[in-house]
């Protein structure tokens, strides 16, 4: 399974549009070779730099296994988002305190769909999934403020 983005390669900075700085919209994502074996799957961005731990900027799941691309600012039909290290259910863009950050968009595919409401945050999505997961990929990204 691969996870891509036509605004950033993998290791390369994500450019301001969708960050705290531009327009706080998701980059496109691009998934392929999901297993045969994956009944849904699920997406979680997340800052390890931060300060205090892994930031939580977005947390979808039952996303469809035949989903091929998550299209920039949109999440796919029947797919679900939780509530972020924000406060706030949606996307919430890279706005690192200081220096740069990577931020990891990790895909799992799962054997399963999840049934869990926008209150879920993210421990909630990883007890919800975790013995279904069939496989994983990841892209990172970086961001760096300019002040």
């Amino acid at each position: 399974m691969n996870i891509s983005s036509s605004a950033f390669e993998d290791g390369q900075f994500i450019p301001s549009k969708y960050t705290c700085d531009g327009n706080n919209i998701n980059p496109p994502l691009v998934i392929s070779d999901v297993s045969e074996r994956a009944r849904s799957l699920v997406l979680i961005a997340t800052d390890p730099d931060a300060p205090g731990g892994d930031w939580v900027h977005w947390i979808v799941w039952n996303i469809p296994v035949n989903t091929t691309e998550i299209f920039e600012g949109s999440i796919p039909d029947k797919a679900s988002e939780g509530t972020t290290s924000f406060g706030t259910v949606g996307y919430g863009g890279p706005c690192p305190p200081s220096g740069a950050h990577n931020y990891m968009f990790k895909l799992y595919a799962i054997g399963s769909d999840l049934y869990l409401d926008s209150n879920a945050r993210m421990d909630d999505l990883v007890d919800a999934m975790d013995e279904y997961i069939v496989e994983t990929a990841e892209l990172v990204g970086k961001y760096k403020r300019k002040k």
